[in-house]
C-alpha cells in the first residue's frame, strides 16, 4: 500500500538549523580543540531540546522540515564552507545560532559568523557575554555594535518560550538586531528536556552530558556574572522534570551528568530531586553518576550530603575561592566561612565523593608570598582532593567589570584572554608579571608528587580508590602545565588545523606546521608519561600499604573546638582570628553570630 504521507514529505522544504558552541584561541592563535573534550555544553543541550520541541509543535508549519545539527567546537571542527554548502544545497534556507558564547569565545564566534553573513545566512549570537554586557553596561560594547553592523543578531536572556520567535524570523530572513529577554526570565518547570543525541555526547569524556535543575543565585559575589544574567531569584525544575531528563538520556545509553546549577544546595527542590534519583538508582537499577556544584555551607543542610551520596554524586565542585576572610569580604563572598571548610570537606569524604575546589588568585589582599603561604595551609589542613586555580578576571556582566568600566580603569581589549587564566587588568599589590607568575606557581605548589601522594593516602583512608586521584591529578595538572590550558578547557588528544588560526596571524607553511605539531605531540606526551609515572609510583606505594585505612593527618582529624586556636588557617591573619572568634560565639551561643557580625 502506498504511504499516504509520501506526497507531503516530498513537498517539505528543508530548513537547516545549526547550533554551534564555539571554542576560543590558544596563545598561538589556534582553536582549542580535542578528540574528546571535558565539559559538556549545557546551553547546547538546552537549545537542542527547545528546537526539538519547536519541531514537535510545528512552529514553521507542516511543509517545513527543520534539520538540527548540534556541534561543539571543543570536539568538532567547524568548517563554515561546509555549513554554507549544506544550507545552499537544501534550497538556501537555514540559520546558525552560536550558543552559550562566553567572553573569551566571542572573538571566535565573530570569526565563524563573518563568512556566514557574507553568504547571506542568518546568524544569531547568544550567551553570557552578550547577556552580561547588555545587563550591566550603560551602552552596548564595541564588539556587539560590530556584530550589528555585520547583520548578526544578538540574543540576551534565556531561550525557553522565546526561541520560536527567533526561529520564525530566521526562516523569513528577518532576524531582529536584538532579542532582549533579560527582564523576562522564564520559569523552568515543564520546560523542554535539555538533550543531545548520543553521537554528540560520545565526543565528551566519559560520554558525559549536562542539564540544569535550577538557575539564578541569591548571593552577591562581585566577580560573578550569573547573578546578573540568570538573576538573583532562583527558578527550578521539578523532580518530575529531572526524572524525564534522566529517563530520556538513559534510553539512549547516557548515564553520566554534570548538573550545572551554580549552587545545587540552594535548589529548594534538592531533596525531592535526590529522592527521585535514589529511587531510579536503587529500585530501577539506573546507575546514574553526577558532578554537582555546591557552596561551602551545604553540609549544614540536614541530610543533603548523605542523600547526594546515595543519589550517585561522585564529584563535587565547591567555590572555596580563598582562605583569607578579607579577600572573601572584598569579593562580597560573605557566605563563605573558613571555619566550616574542614567540616564540609570531611562530610563529602564520608560519602566517598571527590572534592575539587575553585581558588581565586588576584583578590585585593593577595601578594605572591601570601598566595604561596595560603596554598601550603590548604595542603596541610584541608582535606580537599583537587584545586582549580583561577585568575580574578573582570568578566563583562559582573559588578567588578562594571565598576572598572565606570572608573575608566584599563582592561585588556582582547576578549580572547578573558578565560580566567590571563591577567586582564591591574592589581593593587602585584605587577602583571608577578600576578601571572603567581598563578602558574600555584599549580606547581599544589600538585607536587609528595602532596598528590598525601591526597591519595587521605582517599584510601576514606574508602576511595587512590588511582582515581592519580587520574584526576594527572588531568588537572597536566592540562595546565603541559597543554597550557585550564582543566575546564582540557580534553584528550589536542587537535590543531593549520587554517583554523586566528585572523591577523599568518597561516603557516604546511611542512613547518606539521613538523611542529608532530614534535609538540611527542614532546607533550613524553612529559605527560613522565608525570604519570611519578604519580603512579606514589599510587603503588599507597595501594600496597597494609595500613592505608588507618592513615591520619591534620586535615582528616575530627573537627573540634581546639582547631580554632591551633590551626594556622584560623591564625595566619587578623581577619582569620576574627573569623575564629565569631565561630566560637556561634558554638557557645546560637544567635550570637548576628551580634558578632
Amino acid at each position: 500500500m502506498p504511504d499516504p504521507d509520501i506526497g507531503r514529505r516530498r513537498r517539505c522544504e528543508p530548513f537547516n538549523l545549526f547550533l554551534i558552541k564555539p571554542s576560543h584561541y590558544d596563545d598561538d592563535g589556534y582553536v582549542i580543540q580535542w578528540a574528546r573534550s571535558e565539559i559538556p555544553s549545557n546551553t547546547m543541550a538546552a537549545l537542542n531540546g527547545i528546537a526539538l520541541d519547536c519541531i514537535d509543535r510545528g512552529i514553521l508549519g507542516d511543509t517545513v522540515e527543520i534539520r538540527i545539527t548540534a556541534q561543539d567546537e571543543t570536539n568538532t571542527r567547524i568548517q563554515t564552507k561546509k555549513i554554507i554548502s549544506a544550507i545552499q544545497a537544501g534550497g538556501g534556507r537555514g540559520f546558525v545560532a552560536l550558543v552559550g558564547v562566553q567572553t573569551n569565545q566571542f572573538p571566535r564566534a565573530m570569526d565563524i559568523a563573518r563568512p556566514l553573513r557574507a553568504a547571506g545566512i542568518p546568524v544569531c549570537i547568544g550567551g553570557f557575554h552578550a547577556s552580561g554586557s547588555l545587563s550591566m553596561l550603560p551602552e552596548p560594547p564595541a564588539e556587539i555594535r560590530e556584530a550589528w553592523d555585520l547583520g548578526i543578531s544578538i540574543f540576551a536572556g534565556e531561550a525557553e518560550g522565546r526561541f520560536e520567535e527567533v526561529l520564525a524570523d530566521a526562516y523569513r530572513n528577518e532576524l531582529k538586531p536584538l532579542y532582549n529577554h533579560l527582564s523576562d526570565l522564564p520559569g523552568l518547570e515543564g520546560a523542554p528536556v535539555p538533550i543531545l543525541p548520543r553521537n554528540r555526547v560520545r565526543r565528551n569524556i566519559d560520554a558525559r552530558t549536562s542539564f540544569d535543575s535550577g538557575r539564578g543565585c541569591p548571593f552577591q559575589c562581585s566577580f560573578c556574572t550569573i547573578i546578573n544574567v540568570q538573576g538573583r531569584k532562583s527558578r527550578y525544575r521539578s523532580a518530575d522534570d529531572i526524572e524525564k531528563i534522566l529517563r530520556e538520556n538513559h534510553a539512549q545509553g547516557v548515564s553520566r551528568f554534570f548538573i550545572t546549577d551554580d549552587n545545587f544546595a540552594r535548589n529548594r527542590n534538592w531533596e525531592a530531586i535526590f529522592d527521585r534519583i535514589i529511587e531510579l538508582r536503587e529500585r530501577h537499577g539506573m546507575r546514574f553518576k553526577f558532578i554537582i556544584q555546591v557552596d561551602t555551607l551545604c553540609h549544614l543542610i540536614p541530610g543533603f550530603v548523605e542523600k547526594a551520596g546515595r543519589a550517585g554524586v561522585r564529584r563535587v565542585f565547591i567555590g572555596l575561592e580563598n582562605i583569607n576572610p578579607d579577600n572573601l569580604l572584598a569579593a562580597k563572598k560573605k557566605q563563605n566561612r573558613i571555619t566550616e571548610y574542614r567540616a564540609m570537606l570531611q562530610a563529602w569524604k564520608a560519602v566517598r565523593a571527590i572534592t575539587y575546589c575553585g581558588y581565586i588568585i588576584g583578590l585585593p589582599n593577595d601578594t605572591p608570598e601570601r598566595v604561596m603561604r595560603d596554598i601550603e595551609i590548604i595542603k596541610r589542613e584541608l582535606p580537599v582532593d583537587l584545586v582549580e586555580f583561577f585568575s580574578l578576571t573582570p568578566l563583562p556582566g559582573s559588578e567588578d567589570h562594571r565598576s572598572l568600566d565606570a572608573k575608566g580603569v584599563w582592561m585588556d581589549p582582547d576578549l580572547n584572554k578573558y578565560d580566567l587564566e590571563h591577567v586582564c587588568t591591574g592589581h593593587p599589590l602585584m605587577s602583571d608579571e608577578e600576578f601571572q607568575k603567581t598563578y602558574r606557581r600555584a599549580w606547581d605548589a599544589f600538585y607536587t608528587p609528595d602532596h598528590v601522594e598525601t591526597v591519595m593516602r587521605r582517599a584510601a583512608a576514606c574508602g576511595l580508590t587512590p588511582s582515581t586521584i592519580l587520574t584526576l591529578a594527572l588531568w588537572f595538572y597536566g592540562c595546565q602545565t603541559i597543554e597550557g590550558v585550564h582543566p575546564l578547557q582540557g580534553g584528550l588528544l589536542r587537535r590543531k588545523y593549520r587554517r583554523d588560526r586566528r585572523p591577523g596571524l599568518p597561516v603557516e607553511n604546511p611542512v613547518v606546521f606539521h613538523l611542529r605539531y608532530a614534535w609538540e605531540f611527542v614532546h607533550k606526551h613524553a612529559r605527560l608519561g613522565a608525570l604519570a609515572w611519578t604519580y603512579a609510583r606514589a599510587c603503588r606505594r599507597v595501594t600496597r600499604d597494609p595500613g592505608k585505612r588507618d592513615y591520619m593527618d591534620r586535615a582528616l582529624a575530627p573537627v573540634g573546638d581546639g582547631d580554632l586556636g591551633e590551626l594556622e588557617i584560623f591564625n595566619a591573619t587578623e581577619s582569620a582570628r576574627g573569623a575564629a572568634q565569631k565561630a566560637r560565639l556561634r558554638r557557645a551561643k546560637p544567635g550570637a553570630e548576628v551580634a558578632a557580625e
